[in-house]
């Protein structure tokens, strides 16, 4: 055979072997990028789901310090004609209130965690307007008026709306991304 006839089996050679590099490197550039990608995009739902998760142990501490506090301004007007059986569900739902301030600890945590500090320190301030409130208005206390007790329990839902003000425009800016 001449040299000819092997110049066209070299080309078409060369250029196969060309495409299959070309291939090659572009199938590995994108599987990198990809990778890139969904490293970020499960970094970024895991943000959301502990986010997701301070919110809801929030929401279970508000739900009880609704009920707390509702109690608790009952017994104020109502004095000694107080029902005994609404002074136990106080008696359960204060344990409740102490037990699940153990979650907002955690809460606390996991937003550090996750370097939000202006959002913990509204968490840790929201925290202790409801200890505040506890420590003000308890069963029995006589002296205080019920304006200061309105007063009191409307500072505590004041701070919860700026957490959840901070805490919405962060999860907000994470769906975006």
């Amino acid at each position: 055979m001449e040299t000819l006839e092997y110049w066209p089996m070299l080309e078409t050679s060369i250029n196969i072997a060309l495409g299959a590099i070309i291939a090659g490197l572009s199938t590995w550039m994108v599987m990198r990028q990809r990778d890139v990608l969904g490293d970020k995009s499960e970094s970024g739902d895991r943000r959301l789901e502990l986010l997701e998760s301070v919110s809801a142990d929030v929401g279970q501490v508000n739900h009880i310090f609704a009920k707390y506090s509702a109690l608790v301004i009952e017994s104020y007007r109502f004095a000694d004609q107080w029902p005994q059986g609404r002074r136990e569900e106080l008696t359960q739902v204060n344990s409740d209130l102490i037990r699940e301030f153990k979650k907002l600890a955690d809460a606390e945590t996991k937003l550090l965690m996750l370097g939000e500090k202006l959002m913990e320190k509204s968490l840790r301030l929201y925290g202790a307007k409801i200890a505040h409130f506890r420590k003000e208005v308890y069963v029995g206390r006589r002296d205080i008026k019920e304006e200061k007790i309105v007063a009191l329990k409307q500072e505590v839902a004041s701070q919860r709306e700026k957490f959840y003000d901070i805490l919405s425009k962060r999860y907000d800016r994470l769906l975006a991304a």
